[in-house]
């Protein structure tokens, strides 16, 4: 052996005993099958998430109960129009633009007094009055001012909504931002007609449970609801015509029924066996 004047450093060899060994992989026996339930675990809780909260939302099991969920629907052709415009006028001056303003709002008047509406029925949504610059250049300057005021109205008669819509299309200061929405005016009585339907889909179902497991149904213990209200139907948007003075073709729509509203419900329900 050739010494280089430093003791060689001894390998680090560990020498266990039977005892210890065995113990030592039990250990890794047990860690493995702990890393495997955990592993187990994660894939079943990615695949099934809602299953404990799906759970929770039934009632603890109640001897001579049946708990059971349905879900109710209530459809109605639509019973009012929304029709929704802006009027918008700019002018060097504000008086001006107020007055630009002023004639345009006369004009919807008119219009809804010859369709034998009161314009009373009309609702101003939001009214503003701003400058406006011109950014071409380093130093802003002052072109004009503009106002700006949005208009809703609510028609019961849909045959209105043709002349109305055809009205405010040709008028100059009134801006492409105009929108006609179909709805129901009473959407609480839809509402609570899908619940009757919901709930008696349910008595139903509980129903034939009852029969086949030779019971009778009792009376209704518990039940909670949610009601669905869906967006109101907006199938077109009107805009000026390009050429001043030419009458409006027929709209690809003309003597096409209305989409019906469709009101959802659901219900859990909790009966009593006799």
């Amino acid at each position: 052996m050739i010494s280089n004047g430093k003791e060689p450093r001894p390998a680090v060899v560990a020498v266990l005993g039977a005892g210890e060994c065995d113990g030592t992989l039990m250990r890794l026996r047990s860690w493995q099958f702990i890393a495997v339930a955990l592993v187990v675990f994660a894939i079943f809780s990615a695949v099934n998430p809602l299953t404990a909260q799906d759970r929770s939302n039934a009632p603890s099991p109640i001897p001579n109960t049946i708990w059971v969920g349905a879900d109710g629907k209530y459809e109605a052709q639509p019973d009012t129009a929304l029709v929704q415009f802006s009027i918008s006028a700019q002018q060097d001056k504000l008086q001006d633009a107020n007055q630009k303003a002023s004639r345009a709002a006369d004009q919807v008047r008119q219009l809804l007094r010859s369709n034998g509406l009161d314009p009373k029925d009309a609702q101003v949504g939001q009214f503003s009055v701003q400058p406006v610059y011109d950014y071409k250049t380093a130093k802003r300057k002052l072109v004009g001012y503009r106002v700006d005021t949005n208009i809703s109205i609510k028609l019961k008669d849909l045959a209105k909504v043709g002349p109305i819509a055809q009205g405010l299309a040709d008028m100059e200061d009134i801006t492409g931002d105009q929108s006609i929405s179909y709805l129901l005016d009473d959407m609480e009585a839809a509402k609570i007609k899908a619940v009757e339907d919901a709930l008696a889909r349910a008595r139903s179902e509980a129903n034939a449970v009852a029969r086949f497991s030779g019971r009778a149904l009792g009376e209704l213990s518990y039940a909670s609801v949610d009601t669905y209200e869906p967006s109101p139907i907006r199938p077109m948007a009107f805009a000026k015509q390009s050429v001043a003075g030419m009458a409006a073709p027929p709209p690809p729509t003309a003597e096409f029924g209305t989409q019906k509203i469709t009101v959802t419900a659901h219900v859990n329900a909790l009966y009593t066996l006799k």
